[in-house]
């Protein structure tokens, strides 16, 4: 299915901040929160594919690509994060959407979730786990080992100089490098997600979500029942989540689905777009 409207690139400010963003197709909001070190691109497969139905519009978080990038840990609290997608949302002119998160944009929309659910028609989220289920997997050694950037992204300075060295070479063995179907990012793609780490004040920026995170303890906090209705793909071959730490979810979440993709890594919506479509469509209930 193809959309007859091409992407139409567009900003509008939120939270204190301007974010950038690509939109398509027409109908309720279908809004797309990326991870790291992404931007809107990485919704590409999706946006064209669910424009039939929704108006689908993929944010740069705030210190990505063409969005601002304000300086400070206190700018990257996962609350701030939060109140971003919720200004976004009424700056598009929408009272409620269908909230759709990857790897970081995955964890915004969790709590997004929990603080807003009157405002989601439902939520999908892929390869990030549920808060409470990601805690208890940081207190295993198998998860820690997993997790080793984000205490290296504590250091100042070091993690911004390693990304950045031999053209952000690191960049580019996190996405091919990761992928299980290496034809996945071609070169076009890999120097799309290099040079938008490449703009001024984005790495510092990008980085900064995991040392706001480590200060923040949320990771301490209690989680109630979510009721709204979720949708969470699973890659199964994730280098840096572990595949257990979906497995109980429905604790934390009335009305969930999770599915698995095997064979797939972390980037689960560029790596299998077909199937991630299809799961999507099916939760959606969509028509032809």
């Amino acid at each position: 299915m193809t959309a007859a409207v091409s992407p139409q690139h567009g900003f509008l400010d939120t939270n204190g901040v301007r974010l950038h963003y690509v939109s398509q197709g027409q109908g309720p909001l279908m809004l797309f929160l990326h991870g790291f070190p992404e931007f809107w691109y990485s919704w590409r497969h999706q946006l064209d594919y669910f424009a039939a139905h929704y108006t689908c519009v993929a944010l740069d978080l705030r210190g990505y690509n063409d969005s601002d990038k304000p300086e400070g840990l206190e700018a990257y609290r996962l609350e701030v994060l939060v109140e971003d997608v919720r200004g976004a949302m009424a700056a598009l002119g929408h009272d409620r959407m269908v909230l759709v998160g990857h790897d970081w944009g995955g964890a915004i929309a969790w709590a997004f979730a929990y603080a807003h659910p009157e405002l989601l028609q439902s939520l999908i989220v892929m390869n990030i786990p549920h808060p409470a289920k990601f805690a208890e997997g940081l207190r295993t050694p198998q998860q820690l080992l997993k997790s080793w950037y984000i205490a290296a992204f504590q250091l100042p300075l070091l993690p911004e100089l390693a990304l950045q060295a031999s053209d952000y070479w690191a960049i580019e063995q996190m996405l091919r490098g990761m992928a299980i179907d290496k034809t996945t990012f071609s070169d076009a793609d890999l120097q799309a997600y290099k040079a938008a780490a490449a703009k001024p004040g984005a790495l510092t920026a990008m980085i900064n979500y995991y040392r706001s995170f480590a200060l923040s303890g949320r990771w301490q906090q209690s989680w109630g029942i979510l009721e709204v209705p979720t949708l969470l793909i699973w890659g199964e071959d994730d280098a840096a989540l572990g595949k257990e730490l979906s497995v109980g979810t429905e604790a934390y979440v009335s009305h969930l689905r999770l599915r698995y993709i095997p064979h797939c890594s972390h980037w689960v919506q560029q790596e299998r777009p077909h199937q991630v479509n299809a799961l999507m469509r099916e939760f959606l209930a969509l028509e032809s």
